[in-house]
């Protein structure tokens, strides 16, 4: 066993027992739905805060699209986490969080189908909001776990991909099923700053690396770079130092809305502000989350832009996937400071695909617990029941999310992208305008989602009869893009022209805003 392997697995060791223990203490914390769910709807500004950020970020933003944007498009990669922070976290915190926080309340909406349900008068969206969210979110998942698993395997090249993902599975299930979301946010919160210090330790050791000679020397080595010959993914110097991304502008610009705007639908992101105890508690969280989403995003793709220079312009044996891996074992693998300061990164990146994965699969066990099967039962289901179902359904989540990352589907960015446009793309309008606006009709906010749903399906079918599914796939981004545009485009245009709600419903609903904390 190498030193790095050595202190790789004390540090796994040391940070496994902690969150085990966070989640045996949170355990009487989350007894009833209420409390496993949103953890009773008392969660500070910082929990919150760093909840929402840590679940923002997972490794595929390192290995996946920090790796794969950084080495093709260079400096102008940034702006992805420039856009990340100020529009899928600042701006989802001043426009969201506080009116899904009072409205969820009064409708006692514990998920986003339940808030569908109850702001529509819909039991049929309440259904096929869960469906989507089990469906759509495994792959999601499964790439969390494909990303995670190749930065392990770096590291250990002698252990296969599936166990380090199964470790991952096993962990997550274990403080999840115990403390629910109670327990999620609080090991959040020590993630978080375990991904705050492995960033700014990067960060220095890779700007420090001789390839690179610091931030000016990372302009004009970029500046100077030359690809080599017969080189799969050739540029120029020009295009990595371009800071508005080059050629690549477009791509750029699809790549920070889906990424951005994304969030704005997700319900695993938005089931954050559910949960945040007062409007004083949204107004900091608010600033601690932009920030911590401005250290990650904007570090994750300065470490991706020095790529190239740090690997000598030749990609990986893994190809794309493999960048983020390789820069690691590059920089960090020689001398004790350099294995100690590995251990703590491979946990950073640990740390944020767990807090990814239990928000996931929190949601994803939630809308068929909660929303699905009571929905569909003829028969009343009691609330302990709902909760076994719940902690029992998070376990078949792991499991479904793990053996399908085992399938050899190499494209993670593509994966997590179609996911992500999907799921977005059908709750964005439904979600953001039953927010605001009193005239949206049942037959909007579902016209809405059926047509997110349906850019996504038949663009991805008509592309893959013609060209093939990975032609598809590498279109994800502007599917995502297109989705959510669509579905916030329908609903209030299909609200002009259907019956109107029912006026003394819908007031009382909004009287939510008039009321004290």
């Amino acid at each position: 066993m190498t030193p790095a392997q050595l202190y790789t697995i004390i540090a796994l060791g040391i940070y496994a027992a902690a969150m085990a223990l966070i989640g045996c203490i949170s355990y009487g914390k989350s007894k009833t739905l209420d409390g496993f769910l949103l953890g009773n709807r008392n969660v500070g500004a910082w929990v919150t805060a760093f909840s929402y950020g840590t679940t923002y970020f997972s490794a595929v933003v390192f290995v996946g699209y920090a790796g794969q944007h950084g080495w093709n498009i260079g400096i102008g990669s940034i702006w992805i986490g420039i856009g990340n922070a100020v529009l899928g976290c600042l701006l989802s915190w001043l426009l969201f969080a506080n009116r899904t926080r009072k409205m969820t309340r009064k409708l006692q909406a514990k998920t986003m189908p339940e808030y569908f349900h109850k702001r529509y008068d819909s039991k049929g969206m309440k259904i096929f909001a869960a469906i989507i969210i089990f469906v759509f979110l495994v792959p999601y998942s499964a790439a969390v776990y494909k990303g995670l698993g190749s930065l392990f395997s770096a590291v250990f090249p002698g252990v296969e991909t599936w166990v380090w993902m199964l470790i991952i599975a096993c962990l997550t299930a274990v403080y999840l099923v115990a403390g629910g979301y109670i327990a999620t946010a609080y090991t959040d919160l020590i993630q978080g700053i375990i991904m705050i210090a492995g960033v700014v330790c990067l960060i220095v050791t890779v700007l420090g690396h001789d390839s690179v000679d610091g931030l000016t020397g990372l302009f004009e080595n970029l500046k100077a770079f030359e690809s080599l010959p017969g080189d799969p993914t050739p540029t120029t110097g020009d295009q990595l130092t371009n800071i508005f991304g080059g050629s690549a502008f477009k791509f750029l610009c699809v790549n920070i809305m889906l990424t951005s705007f994304g969030t704005w639908g997700l319900p695993q992101m938005i089931g954050k502000f559910y949960a945040i105890k007062d409007t004083a508690a949204i107004k900091r969280g608010t600033i601690i989350s932009t920030a911590f989403c401005a250290i990650i995003g904007c570090g994750a793709y300065l470490i991706g832009s020095t790529s190239r220079l740090i690997l000598g312009g030749q990609l990986p044996e893994g190809g794309i996937d493999s960048v983020i891996p390789a820069v690691l074992m590059e920089v960090l693998g020689g001398g004790t400071l350099g294995i100690i300061l590995l251990a703590i990164i491979m946990i950073l990146l640990l740390s944020a695909s767990m807090s990814t994965l239990e928000a996931v699969v929190l949601t994803s066990a939630s809308a068929v617990a909660v929303d699905l099967i009571p929905t569909v039962s003829k028969k009343p289901v009691k609330p302990e029941t709902q909760m076994l179902l719940t902690r029992l359904l998070c376990l078949a989540f792991v499991a479904c999310s793990f053996i399908f990352a085992t399938q050899n589907i190499p494209i993670i960015v593509s994966l997590m992208s179609f996911s992500w446009g999907v799921v977005s793309g059908c709750f964005i309008g439904p979600y953001i305008w039953g927010l605001f606006s009193k005239k949206i009709t049942k037959a909007g906010a579902i016209s809405g989602m059926l047509a997110g749903l349906l850019t996504v399906g038949i663009t991805t079918l008509i592309i893959s009869l013609n060209s093939g599914f990975s032609a598809a796939a590498a279109k994800s981004p502007e599917m995502g893009v297109a989705a959510m545009a669509v579905s916030f485009v329908v609903v209030p245009l299909v609200s002009l022209i259907t019956k109107k709600p029912n006026e003394q419903q819908v007031e009382e609903i909004f009287t939510c805003y008039t009321e004290n904390d």
